[in-house]
């Protein structure tokens, strides 16, 4: 191994600087993967119309990137102690190019579906490792300043990208947006040749031969997040008796994971310590749940990834079937709204090396549950300028939001545990985030059969509104409720979790 690559080599190099460099490696390729998850949803109508697709089926280019990116947070840690950082990046960071191209060229649905599940695969694993190294190789006294720095740029892409995607839909139509991640894992590849070491995390050296991943945990993962999004859709279509059984599958698996990550935990414990290398780790470390700052931090991520991952999705749909703008015009509706984001999250990074991150945290949720409420006022005859507006208290919300949840809950939380928690926190607010996306999809196909209309019609009406307000109260509630869990993320003393 040429010792420059290694993370003692590369702070040599570069000395403190590094740091810096390395998160703006891993922000490039981060943004690629925020921009495929979500840039996508300005396409959706033209996609539907393309391929004569229902809500329910359309959701699904959104819903099967989240359950794969979901599931696959999980192995984050595994494969960084296995293959270190470099490769471990590069080659999700491949993913997503292959991914993206892939679904551009795609003639059927099918296809699509494929290609953003390869796309969902990488960007899940990508990125819990930004808050990996915010929280191991910053001190706390920086941490705030480099989440506020990372997050700044992360949400630049899919502030800009909208406006860019929905232009390029109305001149090239739904295909162009998934050729949009090109030059970003162009420019990712580049830098993190340059900066990001071939070490795990700590700087120890990647072992291939260490322990194998963790199969069973996996795959009850899967099989758990897959029969809840199917069995919400199910219990939306009419399949009653099919959609009990999902529901109940995923509850079993859900379970059964649980019972089985504890499981591994208690027979390492008790395992010499010449054997342990030979047997699976646990893919989530229950000892995380102890800390009562990262328990609460998880049911807010949960309750955030619903409603945002569910708002992502659903505001473009109502701008388009529901007020009838064009792609276009909803890019630059939200374009405003992305750019004070990004100002927002780096002035908040700062306030969170300064002030409880309960108070931050709290703060974003009031604003992105007033933002859900203002749409209700929203009509075909409001000025799109109070569109604009309720977008941006929204996004200020957010805002608040990004770079305190995490450093919120983490903080406190043991070095040895930080790869493990970071994963799971993100596990936990994309789980939220993929049920949100099929909640949001199934309320508004609920909500418009019940005032009396239908989104397969071309022209909108007012009882098709008043569906969309019913959802946009339910993402209020919703948001509502957090602030409840967000309040407790105050750092207590740090439990015994050598049990």
């Amino acid at each position: 191994m040429n010792n420059d690559s290694t993370l003692a080599g590369l702070q040599a190099r570069y000395g403190a600087r590094h740091r810096w460099y390395l998160l703006l490696a891993v922000m490039v390729g981060t943004m690629a993967s925020v921009m495929s998850s979500t840039i996508v949803n300005v396409a959706i109508p033209d996609m539907s119309r393309h391929f004569t697709l229902g809500q329910e089926r359309a959701q699904w280019v959104s819903s099967a990137f989240m359950v794969a990116m979901t599931v696959s947070m999980l192995t984050t840690p595994w494969l960084l102690g296995r293959f270190g950082y470099r490769r471990t990046y590069l080659i999700c960071v491949w993913m997503l190019m292959v991914g993206g191209i892939a679904g551009g060229l795609s003639s059927e649905y099918y296809l699509v579906l494929a290609a953003r599940v390869f796309e969902g695969l990488a960007a899940g694993v990508v990125q819990p490792i930004p808050a990996i190294i915010i929280l191991r190789a910053f001190d706390p006294s920086e941490q705030g300043r480099a989440s506020g720095m990372f997050g700044t740029g992360v949400v630049l892409a899919p502030a800009i990208g909208p406006s860019i995607g929905g232009v390029l839909v109305d001149l090239f139509g739904w295909r162009s947006i998934f050729f949009m991640v090109v030059p970003f894992c162009l420019a990712s590849m580049w830098l993190a040749h340059k900066f990001v070491p071939t070490t795990a995390p700590g700087g120890l050296a990647a072992d291939p031969h260490s322990a194998p991943l963790d199969w069973v945990g996996l795959g009850l993962a899967t099989v758990g997040t897959l029969c809840l999004l199917n069995g919400l859709v199910q219990l939306h279509g009419g399949g009653g008796l099919l959609a009990v059984a999902l529901l109940s599958t995923a509850l079993a698996a859900f379970g059964a994971f649980v019972a089985w990550e504890r499981r591994v935990a208690r027979r390492i414990g008790t395992l010499p310590i010449e054997q342990i290398p030979l047997t699976a780790a646990p893919l989530m470390s229950f000892d995380l749940f102890r800390y009562p700052q990262f328990a609460m931090g998880s049911v807010v991520a949960f309750i955030y990834g619903t409603a945002l991952f569910g708002s992502t999705y659903l505001l473009p749909v109502f701008m388009q079937q529901g007020l009838a703008l064009s792609p276009s015009y909803v890019g630059m509706i939200l374009l405003p709204a992305g750019l004070v984001l990004a100002v927002t999250i780096s002035v908040v990074g700062r306030l969170a090396d300064k002030y409880p991150t309960y108070w931050l945290v709290s703060i974003g949720l009031v604003l992105l549950s007033a933002s859900f409420a203002l749409m209700v006022a929203v009509n075909l005859d409001t000025r799109l300028l109070w569109l604009v507006v309720w977008a941006i208290v929204g996004r200020i919300g957010l805002g608040f939001i990004l770079p305190s949840l995490n450093i919120g809950s983490m903080r406190g939380v043991e070095k040895g545990l930080i790869s493990q928690g970071s994963s799971v926190i993100n596990f936990v607010r994309m789980l939220g985030g993929a049920a949100g996306v099929s909640l949001c999809g199934i309320a508004l196909e609920w909500r418009v059969a019940v005032h009396g209309d239908s989104l397969t019609k071309a022209a909108t009406s007012a009882a098709r509104l008043d569906a969309f307000d019913d959802v946009f109260i339910m993402l209020a509630v919703t948001c509502s409720l957090a602030i409840v869990a967000a309040w407790q993320l105050r750092v207590r003393p740090t439990p015994d979790v050598a049990g």
